[in-house]
């Protein structure tokens, strides 16, 4: 018995083959939608003062909700742990607890937004078979590409702490620039071509290095790209959408049979 509950709660809960699977989720993202408009609302002053009360209701009647669908995942689930700490069951957890922590820190509970992540479970609802292997592929080549990213983001990091300590003793503090740290802002505005404009040197010597700060900013926006395309090119495999009634990992080959997490049967 119990075990035939776990069963047809999995089937609900975890797939979108059957009609009550596919009515649950796409009533779990109406409700995740509603969900966040109702947090998005609360934050304008001038619904807050006519609906304030309403709003706060509804808020913790999602969080209710959301939290016995996250309970019950876990029940139903061959491996709890490795729900947990999947990305989905991260987010799930992420998308109740701020409302928990609003007790004690009231602002929190606008950080119920994160939710919205919730809606990425649309793709396999609507079979968009492509997308789904395609964003497995991308985060696959972003882990791959991570020490190159790294080695890049230091190199960054290397040539804004440079430019920043030079334009400081080039412009001084009676030019904006009152200390390293401050300058160092300014080389990372600038490189990333963002130029927000409060701070600008005003001497000659000052303008020619932030041209060359520029320059290799345009030069060095195209690097990670590269980076990620070039490990992304180099993923010949595809995966598939089958999900291990296991432990829920979505990660398989198109000719997988069985979970490569856990070793299930993937039917």
């Amino acid at each position: 018995m119990n075990s035939a509950l776990k069963n047809k709660l999995y089937k609900i809960i975890f797939e979108s083959d059957t009609p009550a699977g596919k009515g649950f989720d796409l009533l779990l993202i109406v409700s995740i939608l509603l969900s966040v408009v109702v947090v998005l609302l609360d934050s304008v002053q001038y619904y807050n003062n006519l609906y304030g009360e309403a709003l706060y209701v509804m808020e913790w009647i999602f969080t209710l909700l959301f939290t016995i669908e996250y309970f019950l995942r876990i029940y139903c689930i061959g491996k709890p742990v490795l729900y947990i700490r999947s990305f989905f069951g991260i987010i799930d957890f992420l998308s109740i607890i701020p409302t928990y922590i609003s007790i004690f820190i009231p602002a929190s509970r606008y950080l119920s937004v994160i939710r919205i992540l919730r809606v990425f479970r649309i793709f396999r609802i609507l079979k968009l078979i492509m997308y789904i292997g395609e964003t497995n592929m991308l985060m696959k080549a972003v882990y791959g590409s991570r020490r190159k990213i790294i080695v890049f983001m230091f190199s960054i990091i290397v040539l804004v702490t440079i430019f920043g300590s030079v334009m400081y003793l080039i412009e001084g503090e009676a030019n904006g620039f009152t200390s390293i740290p401050r300058s160092i802002y300014w080389a990372i505005v600038t490189i990333t071509t963002v130029g927000y404009g409060d701070m600008s040197p005003q001497t000659e010597l000052g303008q020619a290095l932030a041209s060359l700060v520029m320059i290799i900013g345009y030069a060095t926006l195209a690097i990670p790209a590269g980076i990620v395309s070039a490990e992304y090119t180099s993923l010949t495999h595809k995966f598939n959408t089958l999900v291990c009634p296991n432990c829920s990992d979505e990660n398989h080959e198109d000719d997988a049979r069985f979970c490569k997490v856990c070793g299930a049967d993937l039917g």
